[in-house]
């Protein structure tokens, strides 16, 4: 790989600062408020547009924890209400869990002995249908799966809930998604379209996969929540539902105990109102894991415990942004989501940032080609990064985990009860569950077409990283997609975005709000892009663009 995933997660660690137990931290939170004038932001909960903290930072919410206003037992219970409420009403929930408000007391105690685990301690959060959560089902958002494993309640938590779990945070429950996070609509035959809170007829979608996700936390019933994007399905959500949403660089999260998808491809990573709120989660999910054998081992998440500097305001300054044409299809976007684009580019040079045209030596238009070319060249076979067998072998892989819990038996077993509801979406694999066995225990890093797509991915990244410092050019920069939330039950515009290419090179990205329409739907996100193991460097860019265009505004009410 070009980077080495210790920097990575040492860099991200660098962006946000995770009070330690014992600290006495509260002062300076305290003295940051103090310093902050009246009203001067609006994702602060002294801004009139918000009534609660769960419409505010994480860095809000726990000062005013620190100063008595408000305890994690209580905004635990306001956020259980929305849910009801304004959840119910979007269907942006899969399942709600049991005994929050008692985790959320702990908090609170721990609050009050000067113990806190951290930032993300006490803070409500959720995760998407497809992870794996103790003493719930794993519905995938799909009816005939969710009624195969009716009774089965798990006693297992997905990895990355374990670790935000570990770091005091209230898992509220599960967001609905599209089936097994297939497409990009918020379409679950389980529960129903998930409706995007800014559309008052009910018919424009949310986007997908993580449409849940999404919804929740532009709707303020979670601080944070996580999705997963094999080719936009955290990225497509943030821009219709006008919230953060980042794919970080692939392998930097382990997926383990999560219903797999395209293992080659799929990144997990969080969604929130702000930049800084979703550095704080992926802080806290970031970092490797032997269960998942595409990652890399690299420092536990204990090294992101330290006393670090926060996000910067002034971090486009100085910096040059490189914008692609082909990733900017101008003559096919409307005039308000150019309108939306081009004041876009004026808030980052507004910030510092030089933005010009840069000539990437790996576009969208190309990538799949130069993928190609670099297998042609090693005389290996094609590449693929949705061969059957790393799925297949990634789908006996969860259930193996899963049957830690004694009543589930045989993991072949489990996987035959849900083998033909997956498949109907994952087609690549075996028609029948009997094909597909003698797949489940070929190792998904000795699949062939799967071996030649990272090391091509290698060799294409590195052309791009070539390019890019020729040019100078520190990141990227582009519409998360051209066009805004089309009604759910329309087909797309036919207009080619980059989402795909983001996935194929395993690049991080962070897509920021740019925006609302005439008709007060969200209009545009402008996404920032850099190399692997750059996660760090694009949240901060991506912090100072939002600083300095201050965009978001809440759904109405």
């Amino acid at each position: 790989m070009l980077f080495n995933r210790r920097e990575a997660l040492a860099q991200l660690a660098a962006l946000v600062a995770l009070p330690l137990a014992g600290r006495d931290w509260r002062s300076s939170w305290g003295q940051t408020l103090r310093a902050t004038p009246e009203g001067s932001d609006p994702l602060a909960r002294r801004d009139p547009y918000f009534a609660s903290p769960l419409d505010g930072t994480i860095a809000d919410y726990q000062a005013g924890r620190a100063r008595g206003q408000w305890t994690a037992a209580r905004i635990t219970a306001e956020a259980l209400e929305r849910c009801h409420a304004e959840g119910m009403r979007w269907r942006a929930i899969d399942q709600l869990a049991t005994n929050l408000i008692a985790i959320a007391h702990e908090s609170d105690l721990r609050l009050r002995k000067g113990r806190l685990f951290g930032m993300m301690d006490g803070v409500p959060v959720f995760a998407k249908s497809i992870y794996d959560m103790n003493g719930l089902r794993t519905t995938g958002s799909n009816a005939e799966w969710g009624s195969k494993f009716k009774n089965d309640v798990l006693r297992r938590d997905a990895l990355e809930i374990t670790r935000l779990r570990a770091a005091g945070a209230v898992v509220l429950g599960k967001t609905a998604a599209d089936d097994f996070a297939y497409h990009g609509n918020g379409t679950s035959s389980l529960t129903g379209q998930v409706l995007n809170p800014y559309d008052r007829t009910g018919t424009r979608t949310p986007g997908g996969s993580s449409a849940g996700s999404a919804v929740a936390v532009a709707d303020g019933m979670a601080f944070t929540a996580l999705g997963t994007d094999d080719g936009g399905s955290n990225r497509i959500p943030a821009q219709f539902t006008g919230v953060v949403g980042m794919k970080p660089t692939f392998g930097l999260v382990a997926r383990s105990g999560v219903i797999p998808t395209w293992p080659y491809l799929d990144t997990h990573g969080p969604l929130a109102r702000n930049v800084a709120d979703a550095a704080q989660m992926l802080a806290v999910i970031a970092g490797a894991d032997p269960s998942d054998p595409l990652t890399r081992s690299v420092a536990s998440n204990e090294a992101t415990l330290a006393t670090l500097p926060q996000l910067r305001d002034d971090a486009l300054a100085g910096v040059r942004l490189g914008v692609v044409s082909a990733h900017v299809p101008r003559e096919q976007m409307t005039a308000e989501a150019l309108a939306t684009w081009d004041r876009a580019v004026d808030d980052l040079r507004a910030a510092g940032a030089t933005v010009e045209p840069f000539d990437a030596a790996v576009t969208r238009v190309n990538y799949r080609d130069r993928f190609a070319e670099a297998a042609k060249a090693r005389n290996d076979v094609d590449v693929d990064p949705k061969a059957p067998a790393p799925t297949a072998n990634a789908l006996y892989r969860y259930f193996t985990g899963r049957v830690s819990d004694p009543r589930m038996g045989d993991p072949k077993l489990a996987v035959r009860n849900g083998y033909a509801a997956y498949r109907s979406f994952y087609d690549v694999l075996p028609p029948t569950f009997e094909g597909a066995v003698p797949l489940f225990d070929r190792p998904m890093l000795d699949d062939p077409t799967g071996r030649s797509f990272a090391l091509s991915r290698e060799v294409v990244v590195r052309a791009l990283a070539d390019s890019m410092r020729a040019a100078n050019v520190v990141a990227m920069v582009y519409p998360t997609m051209p066009f805004n939330a089309p009604k759910a039950t329309d087909p797309w515009p036919d207009i080619r975005t980059p989402l795909g290419y983001g996935n194929w090179l395993g690049i991080p990205e962070v897509s920021v709000p740019a925006g609302y329409g005439a008709d007060g739907m969200p209009a545009l996100n402008v996404s920032i892009v850099g190399l692997p193991g750059e996660d760090a460097r694009v949240l901060s860019l991506a912090h100072a663009y939002e600083r300095k265009s201050r965009r978001f505004r809440p759904p109405p009410r």
